[in-house]
């Protein structure tokens, strides 16, 4: 499947699928795909099953920075690529604000796919509400609680500092000869 770049950060795939037995027509997933996982994964391939079209946001370095309160391991650049290679996503917008109704002003969609992690809670609340105001919907799918970006950072940072002291021990510093970046 061939990719061409269209206007505003968007990569859509030239093959994008026309079937019309899917439950809404143009499905959207915002997301920071930070150290892609397997979660990533399922959430991607499950929403592509209840819509014809997939769209995914990938969030800019500045917002995932602002939400997370760090910035990204992986840029902004690299992340739209994992993302854009794969099979089952039609095309990829850069998502440049926590407010989704600005996203779908930027690229409409009728359903914003987001973990069950949100669900009942307020942050899902306030989503819903400011999707609904544009006639879409949220859908909420299965989350993956036993991988995130979050456990993998706790994981790496736990390990880099493990090997730091041992590099530090025999006068070397791992995480500048590994090219690790400082903010993990």
């Amino acid at each position: 499947m061939q990719q061409r770049p269209s206007d505003e950060g968007k990569v859509q795939k030239e093959n994008a699928s026309d079937s019309k037995d899917k439950c809404a027509a143009v499905g959207y997933v915002p997301g920071g795909f930070d150290m892609f996982h397997i979660g990533h994964l399922n959430i991607l391939r499950k929403a592509r099953e209840r819509c014809e079209y997939l769209v995914v946001g990938v969030a800019t370095d500045e917002s995932l920075a602002r939400m997370k309160g760090r910035p990204p391991v992986v840029p902004l650049a690299e992340r739209i690529e994992i993302i854009s290679s794969l099979r089952f996503v039609d095309e990829v917008v850069t998502d440049i604000d926590l407010n989704k109704q600005v996203a779908w002003r930027r690229r409409p969609f009728d359903v914003l796919f987001k973990g069950d992690d949100w669900k009942g809670t307020d942050k899902g609340h306030r989503l819903e509400e400011e999707l609904a105001a544009v006639g879409a919907r949220v859908e909420y799918l299965p989350y993956t609680p036993t991988t995130s970006s979050t456990l993998l950072r706790q994981f790496l940072t736990r390990e880099v500092s493990e090997e730091n002291k041992a590099g530090i021990a025999h006068g070397n510093n791992i995480s500048s000869s590994h090219g690790l970046r400082k903010n993990i």
